[in-house]
């Protein structure tokens, strides 16, 4: 659902209520156990959470205007989204996530870093809350610099094959 929200309270004013009471408990459970450094923002037309540029500089590697990201909340067109980078680029901690996701008794509707749902209910807001909390902003920068130098310094393939 495209918004003409500039900020994360105009975002969640704009919402119809199922969506804007579903949100604002998952905003409550990454706010209570966000790890110091990361900050709320408004990036990319979502509520977003990420290392601002007074702790990493360089910014994100699509847009060093913007602060590195770090999870964002959406209300879609057809469902709700929450987006997990540091769950994409941990292995383990995807692992961990998508077992505790079972464990309670949970749908799991997951691209790369993308949850998707419907009602706030499909969501278990306790593994929502360690997901976010078990990684410091630290750890995440030099996750985020590995996956990076990983990408660059990967084989490319022939052009004949691109």
């Amino acid at each position: 659902m495209r918004s003409a929200a500039t900020d994360v309270y105009s975002y969640l004013d704009g919402l119809p209520e199922d969506r804007r009471t579903a949100l604002t408990a998952v905003r409550a459970i990454i706010l209570t156990n966000l790890p110091e450094g990361y900050v709320e923002a408004f990036q990319y037309g979502m509520i977003g959470y990420c290392v601002p540029h007074t702790l990493y500089p360089k910014g994100y590697h699509c847009d060093a205007r913007q602060p590195l990201p770090f999870a964002a909340l959406a209300s879609q067109k057809n469902y709700m989204a929450l987006y997990l980078c540091t769950v994409y680029e941990d292995p383990e901690l995807d692992a961990w996530f998508r077992s505790q996701f079972l464990l309670a008794g949970k749908r799991l509707d997951m691209g790369k870093s993308c949850i998707r749902f419907k009602k706030l209910d499909d969501l278990p807001l306790e593994v929502i809350g360690q997901a976010v909390s078990r990684v410091p902003v630290a750890t995440y920068i030099e996750r985020y610099e590995a996956v990076l130098a990983a990408k660059r310094n990967a084989p490319k393939p022939p052009k004949s094959a691109r």
